[in-house]
């Protein structure tokens, strides 16, 4: 017996690093591999993290985030939503993917059980793995033009073990929105099965028919057994300064504090000014990304969907196509080929759950001239090789 938990041994790379590593940052590639496009923080954003420089903040700050950072935050979401959110609800233990993590810390150990629905971000798993938890997929299916979640199929994965159920919308990879509806069903079902629910709601503004996507925040109330997982990176073009937040119920404030201690010791303090200003500036900014995400995702439509050798339900949500090649037998042969011939990165569908070898994922969030590039090299690689994949 090794000094080392089975959990860490047996953990895997995920699909979509493990094609783009070798590669990374390699001019020649048009990088759709990742969720974030090639526009930079904008200058406003930017400068405020520099004056905090400047300005000497430099040192520790609280482990759940600022005062100032969280009281915005909670600005935010009241204007957002038409709520009143409890200030002691709002931690900024660091980056969203922490908040997922400490929330699966609080929620299962070895021995326990997850459910996540899928499909799904393939970091979720792990997160999940690392505790020592066993998880179940829940797979949403494509009906035509759309996705859709059968709640039965939820609460009939549901076994004694089961402390923790994650969900994800405006989802990553599939672009589906959860209904209200649906939302206060799985709510309704965490409370009376006592299961954390865990809300990853990152996408929230990256949405095309509404200003905001429905949200568990509007319904759950303080004392409820959902977390919450929201940030920066994906409304506000900031996926490399690694700043979310969490809203939890009240009473595990202290609780995150000393995992955020554990795991973090905080956020990066200069970055939260630029959370700030984000927040209390950033309207025309997600305005503008909406415009942009909105015509990629018709881009995408009009360059893929009609290629006789897939399908493609269109993205409610976030700025990824899911998209299907009917037959195919390795999604990661198919991801490795288009880059090694076209220098154009995809994610392999594999890497998002079980049911998903047909299927690969591009983020349609790149400038359009280069979104434009990289479809017409998909289309050309799937004509040459379509029969053979």
């Amino acid at each position: 017996m090794g000094p080392f938990r089975d959990e860490i041994e047996t953990l895997e790379q995920n699909g979509i690093t493990r094609v783009a590593l070798p590669r990374i940052g390699d001019p020649k590639v048009i990088p759709l591999w990742f969720g974030e496009g090639d526009m930079v923080t904008p200058a406003f954003i930017r400068d405020a993290a520099k004056r905090a420089l400047d300005d000497g903040h430099t040192f520790y700050c609280h482990t759940r985030g600022r005062q100032d950072l969280r009281d915005a935050i909670k600005a935010y979401l009241d204007r957002i939503y038409g709520i009143e959110v409890d200030p002691d609800r709002v931690s900024v233990p660091g980056s969203s993917m922490l908040g997922i993590t400490l929330a699966a810390q609080m929620a299962t150990g070895r021995g326990d059980h997850a459910i996540v629905v899928g499909p799904n971000w393939p970091n979720i798993v792990n997160t999940f793995q690392v505790t020592g938890a066993r998880v179940s997929h829940v797979r949403k299916r494509c009906e035509g033009d759309r996705w859709v979640l059968d709640l039965d199929q939820v609460a009939a994965a549901i076994e004694p073990a089961t402390r923790a159920i994650f969900v994800n919308s405006p989802c990553n990879p599939t672009g589906w929105i959860m209904p209200a509806a649906q939302q206060r069903a799985l709510l309704e079902l965490c409370r009376e099965r006592g299961i954390l629910l865990i809300a990853d709601e990152v996408y929230h503004r990256n949405v095309f028919d509404a200003e905001v996507a429905p949200s568990f925040m509007t319904i759950a109330r303080d004392d409820d057994p959902v977390i919450v997982i929201n940030g920066f990176s994906k409304a506000f073009a900031m996926t490399g300064w690694r700043l979310g937040w969490m809203v939890h119920p009240p009473r595990l404030a202290r609780h995150v504090a000393v995992l955020s201690e554990c795991f973090n010791t905080g956020s990066t303090v200069f970055t939260q000014f630029a959370g700030i200003v984000a927040l209390e500036q950033g309207e025309p900014l997600i305005r503008d990304l909406r415009a942009r995400y909105a015509r990629g995702r018709e881009i995408v439509m009009e360059r893929l969907a009609d290629h006789p050798r897939v399908e493609l339900a269109r993205p409610e949500g976030a700025f990824y196509a899911f998209v299907r090649v009917p037959g195919m037998r390795s999604s990661l042969g198919f991801a490795q080929g288009l880059l090694d011939e076209c220098d154009v990165g995809v994610a392999p569908g594999y890497t998002f759950g079980p049911g998903n070898e047909e299927y690969f994922r591009l983020c349609y969030a790149q400038s359009h001239e280069r979104l434009g590039e990289a479809l017409t090299r998909i289309r050309g690689y799937l004509d040459r090789h379509g029969n053979a994949l």
